[in-house]
């Protein structure tokens, strides 16, 4: 069978032999993965094997197998493969098929790659974290080492000028020759009731009835494609066949191979997305959802996460139905929902956990901005793991020696370090936690129902974990240790110590919260280690624990352990604690008094109360509230005293006047007034007094404070003590009117003015009527403007 492929592989060869480096685009089923390996092995080109990089260990096995028969040979001579755990290859191999991951090993121990002529990134366009972080390391050691190393990036429907434009490469594109497809979305939108995968089972058979050929079910993970199989009525003559990456070997090919005599649906992930060729595929049923690595808060890890499929993963499902013949696709969305769907599948470097990043990079010797990444990693994610990656004593400034060890273990940094600081014992363990939970929901917390046999347990997922913990055993150490201890080890910052007075609450030595339903075994152990938890930010749910007893926490961890002292303001008591505390990280293993905390711990302490309880909490006298009016009244050279700018400045003002200040109560004695002015410089004070002076002389000559709070100086006396004055009173440089507020005997308002003469002349008379009712001991001259100001009334009897 001639493959669209063909067309351009002279091309591209000869590209590679010119330039180095190329980008291939094609879409599925054109043949690049199977034929383009063996086309520049036949034309030549470079020395040594070709490495290509395969995204599942699926495709790993089903490329070099489908190579090596084209060659008529068994795999292991002229094609072979290599995967965590399993390889088949041998001294004559040239074409060397491997996951992702095998490829980082490799360049990290041998960074010249020596014997390696070309190596070969497939599927690129699924953007995983491995692909990108070992395109970048590929890319540096051809422009720094081996610059004769051939380099290929392949893609389906990845937008190639980008990467392209990263590599300063050329970009050859294969069209394909694919037969049409028909596209039939749903008529209405799926009901939110209806459960998704009850939506599939109903789906399929409507399928089947319209439709001729193999049938390509995509569902989001194991968990779907079981439950649709044990609830799908299939007609006579049909089988079913599931395709999922943790599968049995001799069940994933029986989901590839064609049968004979019977059609054929198979139930898969996105693992048959690309490089898989199921033959006889003429009908794809697209459910519409895809698993995605994302970090995951909750386990600390990365996590399978299901999402809505991309309008680029949808293309490639569907193509899947137009390899052989004219193929129907349904898809399980209206075609007004499409649109909704983001263009392409976001870069697994933009979400995942990047703690193994962060070591591998470490281990190279090289930041992240160093690098040509497609996506640069997240900044924050990555201080993040870089921090993790310290508290672990992989880093200390650089890798060390612990960090190279843990470098070398393929499980996540936690995992290793669990597994080389501890006993064999700990593989089983570290296999468990990179697995999904063995038992079904509902039996409770604790970790150590997982590491016993148990009846309830998933058998396939039972059988993972021990052949994954028999490959993991040569890694351990040889340290025995609990169950509390090794979890500790891979979570310290999971460790859990119960809130006082609370019987399933838990504050995590990392700094957040954690609840255990209430009722669990674990509920109410002094000290736990959670290693799973359900994300929430503040408090999060407890999935998966275990307990740790203090004398274990003291054994592993004695040098983080430390007396704390501390001056801290309690909103909760309004007043400032003083403790020494006995901490590691963020629990209070021991907490007593500090009888000697020194008076300025407390003072500053205290101004974190000043903050929380605002600037109303402090005594704001007449004097002080007259002080800070007369500095906004003026602005030009003074301090910002709007009350962001005391706020900010607490420090430098009311800092020295809080000695012996330790409660909300204590503010009240500060002198405000004072510790305003003395905020002051000499300059700003004498600026002040002549601009906004503080006071007005009566004609008695009593002193009164000037208000400027309104911006105009303002001023309140007696009526009487301004008798004889008729010129209007006046303040400042500027000589501007005060704003006098005339009281009456009994110190009430009687009169607003800024022209006193005027007052006089007018309404006086008026108010005069009035008062002398009110008030007949008390003078009220006709023209008051030559009587004597008095503060006096008249004696009795006259």
């Amino acid at each position: 069978m001639n493959l669209p492929i063909e067309d351009v592989v002279d091309t591209l060869a000869a590209t590679l032999a010119r330039a180095g480096v190329c980008v291939l685009q094609a879409p599925p089923g054109a043949g690049k993965t199977t034929r383009v390996p063996l086309a520049l092995l036949e034309r030549g080109g470079f020395e040594g094997r070709l490495v290509m990089l395969e995204p599942r260990r699926l495709a790993t096995r089903a490329a070099a197998e489908r190579m090596a028969e084209t060659l008529g040979e068994p795999v292991g001579e002229t094609v072979g493969y290599r995967m965590r755990g399993e390889a088949k290859v041998g001294p004559a191999t040239r074409i060397e098929v491997v996951t992702e991951g095998i490829l980082t090993r490799m360049i990290q121990s041998d960074p010249e790659l020596a014997g390696v002529g070309c190596v070969v990134f497939d599927e690129f366009h699924e953007r995983s974290l491995n692909a990108d972080l070992g395109l970048a390391l590929v890319s540096e050691a051809r422009e720094a080492l081996r610059p004769d190393l051939k380099l290929l990036v392949m893609s389906a429907t990845l937008d190639a000028g980008p990467v392209a434009d990263m590599l300063g490469s050329e970009v050859v594109t294969s069209d394909g020759r694919a037969h049409p497809v028909e596209t039939r979305w749903l008529d209405r939108p799926m009901h939110k009731d209806v459960r998704f995968e009850s939506a599939v089972v109903d789906l399929v058979p409507r399928a089947l009835a319209e439709t001729e050929g193999g049938m390509l079910v995509f569902l989001p993970g194991e968990g779907e494609i079981r439950r649709v199989m044990s609830s799908l009525i299939v007609p006579d003559g049909c089988v079913l066949r599931p395709l999922f990456g943790a599968l049995p070997f001799a069940e994933q090919r029986a989901a590839i191979r064609p049968e004979n005599g019977v059609r054929k649906i198979v139930l898969a992930t996105s693992i048959a997305e690309t490089s898989l060729t199921i033959e006889g595929v003429r009908v794809v049923v697209d459910a519409g959802r895809a698993r995605r690595a994302r970090f995951d808060p909750g386990s600390g890890m990365s996590r399978l996460v299901t999402e809505k499929v991309s309008r680029a993963e949808a293309t490639q499902r569907q193509g899947r139905a137009g390899r052989v013949a004219p193929g129907i696709c349904y898809r399980m969305w209206t075609r007004a929902e499409e649109g909704a769907l983001p263009a392409f599948p976001p870069a697994e470097i933009e979400a995942a956990d990047l703690t193994g990043l962060a070591l591998e990079l470490a281990a190279w010797g090289t930041a992240p901005e160093d690098l040509s990444f497609l996506t640069p990693p997240p900044e924050g994610a990555f201080a993040e793991a870089q921090a993790l990656l310290t508290q672990l004593g992989a880093l200390n400034g650089g890798l060390t020696e612990h960090g190279r060890a843990l470098a070398r273990v393929p499980v996540h940094p936690r995992l290793a370090h669990m597994l080389v600081s501890s006993g064999p014992e700990a593989a089983e363990l570290a296999a468990l936690l990179g697995e999904r939970d063995p038992l079904p929901r509902g039996v409770g917390v604790d970790l150590g129902l997982r590491m016993k046999p148990d009846p309830r347990a998933n058998k396939g997922v039972v059988a993972r974990i021990k052949q994954e913990a028999k490959r993991l055993k040569r890694f351990a150490g040889r340290t025995r240790r609990s169950l509390g201890e090794m979890a500790a080890l891979a979570y310290p910052d999971r460790v859990g110590l119960i809130r006082p007075g609370k019987d399933a609450r838990y504050v995590l030595s990392g700094g957040k919260g954690a609840v255990i339903e209430p009722g669990d075994t674990l509920a109410g152990q002094r000290l736990i280690v959670a290693l799973d938890l359900d994300g929430d930010a503040r408090e999060a749910w407890v999935r998966l624990a275990c307990t740790l007893s203090e004398a274990e926490l003291r054994g592993l961890y004695g040098d983080r352990i430390e007396w704390i002292e501390l001056c801290e303001w309690s909103k909760r008591d309004r007043r400032v604690l003083a403790r020494r505390q006995e901490r590691f990280g963020a629990l209070v293993l021991d907490d007593r008094v500090w009888k000697e905390a020194p008076g300025d711990a407390i003072a500053v302490a205290m101004l974190e109360g000043v903050r929380q309880l605002g600037l109303g909490a402090l005594n704001w006298t007449k004097a002080a509230r007259f002080l800070r009016a007369r500095v906004h009244y003026m602005r030009d050279g003074m301090p910002n005293w709007t009350e962001e700018g005391l706020l900010d400045s607490l420090e430098d003002w009311l800092l020295p006047y809080l000695s012996g200040v330790k409660s909300a109560e204590d503010l009240k004695r500060v002198d405000l007034a004072e510790a305003l002015r003395a905020a002051l410089t000499w300059d700003q004070l004498q600026a002040l007094d002549a601009g906004a002076p503080a006071k007005f002389t009566t004609p008695l000559g009593r002193d009164l404070a000037l208000d400027y709070a309104e911006g105009t100086p303002a001023l309140e006396v007696r009526l009487q003590e301004m008798f004889g004055v008729t010129r209007h009173p006046v303040t400042g440089p500027d000589r501007l009117p005060l704003k006098i507020t005339l009281l009456s005997p009994a110190q009430r308002p009687v009169q607003v003015t800024t022209d006193l003469p005027g007052f006089w002349a007018g309404s006086y008379a008026d108010v005069r009527k009035d008062m002398r009712a009110r008030y007949p001991r008390h003078p009220w001259p006709e023209d008051p403007t030559v009587a004597d100001p008095t503060l006096r009334a008249k004696p009795r009897g006259t």
